[in-house]
Parts: structure tokens; sequence; C-alpha cells
């Protein structure tokens, strides 16, 4: 039980109705996760709007509520503040005890690639015997215990309950995803971040945020708001990352594989297998008054497939040489990181190869065919399911992103799917995004062979694979099944 009085002491409050002195026993923002004796934080999401619930939430045992409009006819007390979701963070942080003051926090952020990122760095700092925690699109890992996400970034009590977790089991690192839509609605309002990364940004969540701009200045945020003390690590090859070096107070350490004028360097690079080898070369020494690292070059050999990994591994190596990680240990991770499913992931190599990828936009399709122009095969042969309900002008950019790469690729005919029975509704295609894809193609003169089905699609795909030859599986959720469908067709089990 705390105060509420204490509690309150953390968030601007506007004005009140019908206040008293109380005890709190917890803190939701769910109507139908409040219990007795809780406060209720009235926020609105997406989709619904909290001052409707919180009749519901004071018949569940709510004896409190924060509002940003006053419910009249509720006789508990209640505190207007401007932002309720500021508000919601700040009250987290302060019920479980600032927790992220006590962890050395890393935000990582991008529009491909966080996930990659987050998992590699964590590998890193665990094998550099570091007690480490994790929070992302996949799960919540607090030192050996794991919990399914249900977002990318958790709601802001969420988080700092996770965070109170993590330093109750004496976790000491945290390496975690932060989404655009996270940073929009304040999820890490209160965290403070030790070292923040900018991978890349690309053409994604467009229709959420209004416009590329908004996307683009949450994504910002994270940088723009690091304090003094923070480390951010910058990427010169995305214009967008490399904007942001001097709109930040933090500390800036930049890399490029092309752009050599960084703090660190990709030299040699060989993806003639698909897996990446090079050289990380820090050039000029970068000190702070935590962290001093001196000039080095040391080889890399990455057991993941792709040119994104290669981007992904060198800003999850200046996280852990940012830690004090030993060189040998990144090297011997790395060798054997097991990457994250679909994520440019080989998943048959033997008489041709299948590598199955999620492909989720311009960003991330440019990169994984960068990739595969510089492999060594016979044939290519890319199968792609098309985007569904994400709108037309997603699967337009997208299209002529894969037409641009099928000239490049002296290509001129592919697989498509609707992927009809292995999506949920709100993942099906409409006609407009066909037609537009459909439209795109035309233009391009590139020949589509279109199936409703995904496993005839893949069916389809591997008649026409020779010996040698390389087939893509392409696409978010009408391609997760992909790879199974495809294995269980090569091994006769369809």
């Amino acid at each position: 039980m705390i105060a509420l009085k204490e509690l309150l002491n953390h968030i601007d409050i506007l004005d009140t109705l019908h206040p008293r002195e109380q005890l709190i026993s917890g803190i939701s923002y769910h109507s139908q996760k409040c219990s007795e004796g809780h406060l209720f934080v009235c926020i609105t999401g997406y989709q619904t709007d909290g001052h409707k619930y919180l009749q519901q939430a004071v018949d569940n045992g709510a004896t409190a509520a924060i509002v940003e409009r006053f419910q009249e006819n509720i006789s508990i007390p209640q505190f207007r503040v401007a932002n309720s979701r500021i508000a919601l963070a700040q009250l987290g942080a302060a019920y479980y005890g600032q927790p992220a003051g006590k962890l050395k926090m890393i935000g990582i952020t991008a529009t491909n690639g966080k996930t990659s990122t987050s998992y590699m760095a964590n590998a890193m700092l665990e094998n550099g015997g570091l007690k480490t925690g994790l929070i992302g699109t996949v799960v919540i890992k607090i030192d050996d215990q794991t919990i399914p996400s249900e977002l990318t970034t958790p709601e802001s009590l969420d988080l700092q309950h996770y965070l109170k977790q993590m330093v109750d089991a004496g976790v000491s690192h945290v390496c975690m995803e932060v989404s655009s839509a996270a940073l929009e609605t304040h999820r890490v309002e209160t965290v403070d971040y030790d070292i923040v990364t900018f991978n890349n940004l690309s053409r994604e969540h467009i229709d959420s945020h209004g416009s590329f701009e908004r996307y683009f200045a949450a994504k910002a945020s994270l940088v723009r708001n690091a304090g003094k003390h923070s480390i951010a690590v910058l990427n010169l090859d995305c214009p967008y990352s490399a904007s942001l070096q001097n709109e930040t107070n933090a500390q800036v350490i930049t890399f490029g594989l092309k752009n050599k004028e960084g703090y660190i360097r990709c030299s040699n690079l060989d993806l003639s297998t698909g897996r990446g080898s090079f050289v990380y070369e820090l050039v000029k020494p970068f000190h702070t008054d935590r962290v001093q690292l001196e000039p080095v070059k040391f080889n890399v050999q990455l057991s993941v497939p792709g040119l994104h990994s290669v981007y992904n591994s060198m800003v999850a190596i200046t996280i852990a040489l940012l830690n004090g990680v030993a060189i040998d240990v990144i090297q011997r991770t790395l060798s054997s990181f097991p990457g994250v499913e679909r994520r440019f992931e080989f998943i048959y190599e033997d008489s041709c190869m299948i590598i199955d990828d999620h492909f989720a936009n311009p960003g991330n399709i440019n990169v994984t065919m960068e990739t595969i122009k510089f492999m060594n095969y016979n044939n290519f042969h890319l199968l792609y399911a098309i985007r569904g309900n994400r709108g037309p002008t997603v699967n337009e950019e997208n299209a002529r992103a894969i037409a641009e790469w099928m000239h490049k690729l002296e290509r001129s005919e592919l697989i498509a799917t609707t992927s009809l029975s292995h999506v949920t509704a709100k993942d099906k295609v409409t006609k407009e995004e066909l037609d537009v894809f459909m439209k795109v193609m035309n233009e391009a003169n590139i020949k589509v062979r279109l199936y409703d089905e995904l496993p005839d699609a893949i069916a389809a795909s591997l008649k026409q694979a020779e010996q040698g030859d390389l087939i893509l599986l392409a696409g978010c959720q009408g391609m997760d099944d992909g790879g199974r469908i495809a294995l269980d067709q090569l091994h006769g089990d369809n």
C-alpha cells in the first residue's frame, strides 16, 4: 500500500474533484484488471477511450482516478491532468520505485532490425558475464525467465512492472526495442536511457502516425530527448539517423558501411555465401566520463545471413564494446548467434537454397535484395506474399521497390500470392491493394503468376527451381507459414 498523495507528487494536477486522502493498493488502466483500492488511469487508446470505463473500474474496486475530463456522476476522487498517458508513465515509475534508474538501459529503435539487434546485443552482454533483461517484439526476458510479448514496447505501467522485476532479479543491463508507437504514446516517458541507437528509417506505419514526418519525429525523439550522460549510436548510411548528430545532448558515436567518416567502419565485407564476414574498425578514440574506447580492429564472422545482419551487428558490437565486453566474446557470440525467425533465415540448403524473409517495407526489401545481389547462385526465384490491410500506398511503395530490384537482378517474372487461407481477417489483401501491386508490375513489364493460396504458390516455386538456384519466400503475415509449408512439400508431407 502507498499513500495516494505520495504518488500524486509525481504528476502535474490541473484540478481535483472529490479529493480525500487514502492508501492505494495498485494502479490500473484496464477496467477489467482493476481491483479493490486501485488508482485507475483513464487513457485514450487507438480504438477506445478509458473515460468510458471509469464506472466499470469503480464497480471493480477503484477508489481514485486520473482523468483528462471529470466524470461528474462518479463520486470517487478524480484528478485532472493534461495528458493521462504521461501521468500513467510517471505514476508507474513512482509506484515501482523508479526501477529504470537502477538499470543500464539500452534503447534500440529502427524501422527494420530492432529485434535482431537487441537479441545480438543481449547475447554478447550475457556471454560477457552480465545478468540481462530483454524487452521486445517476441519476449520479455528477465534473467532466465521469459514472458511472451503483447506489444513491441509494453504500456508504461507494465514496462515499469517488468523493470522492477528485473531489479529484484539482479539484472544489470536491459536491451529494449523502442517502437515509434511507444514513443508517440509516452510509454517510455520516464525511462532515462544510457545508450540509444537509431539504426535506420524507411516508410512504414505511416497510417498510424498520420504522415512520414510524424513517424520520423516519433523515432527521432528517442535520440533528441537523450540526456548528456547518454551515448547515441547513429548510422551515417541512413540520412535520417545521420541528421540527428547535432540534435541531441547525448554523446554521439557514428558508424557506416558505405560512409567512412564516422568513428566506426566496416571493411573487407564478403557476402558471397550470404553470411557476412568483415573487419570492424574503431578508427578514432571515443571517450566519455564513463567509457574509454581506443582504436581497434578485429575480424567478424556472422552465422546469420543478410546485409541487414551486418548493419545490426555493427550496432550490437558497439553496444557490447561500450559495456566492456571483450572482443573474443563478441567474435565467439556472433559466429554462433542463431538469429531471429523470418529475418533472412536460411531454411533449406541442399539442391537449392531457400531463404525466408519478412520483406515488410522498401527499406527491408532494399537491404534484403542487395544481399541477394552479392550472393552466389544459378537462378533467383521470388515468391512474394502481398501485404494485406496496409493500404494501397504501402503496397505501391513495396511493389516499386520489388520491381526495381527485379530489373537489377535481371528477372522478369515472379510468383505472388494473397495467402487467402493463411491470414486472419485483419490481414486479408483488399482488391485495391492487389490492383495497385499488379498495376506497378505491369508498368514494369514484370510477369506475375498470381495464386490465391500460399501452398499452391510454394509448389509452383519449388517446381521451377533447379540445382543451385535460390528461392526467396518474402512477405509478412501472408508468408508466416511459408517456410513450414515449403519444407513439408520438399519432404513429401503435404
